[in-house]
């Protein structure tokens, strides 16, 4: 952790950034597993809203 101090006294503390990289593409069995997951995400909120429709 950074700490400066001001004139007046005050304590500044500033965190410690991480440091950075680029992100890389996903593998093809990645891209299949997040197609997969948008798939049931997508079967459970139309049978959520099928369900509160028949319900109302």
């Amino acid at each position: 952790m950074y700490t400066t101090t001001n004139e007046t006294g005050q304590l500044n503390n500033y965190a410690t950034e991480p440091e950075m990289y680029f992100a890389s593409y996903p593998a093809p069995e990645q891209q299949r597993r997040y197609l997969f997951q948008g798939g049931l995400a997508t079967l459970l909120i139309s049978a959520l809203m099928l369900t509160a429709l028949s319900v109302s």
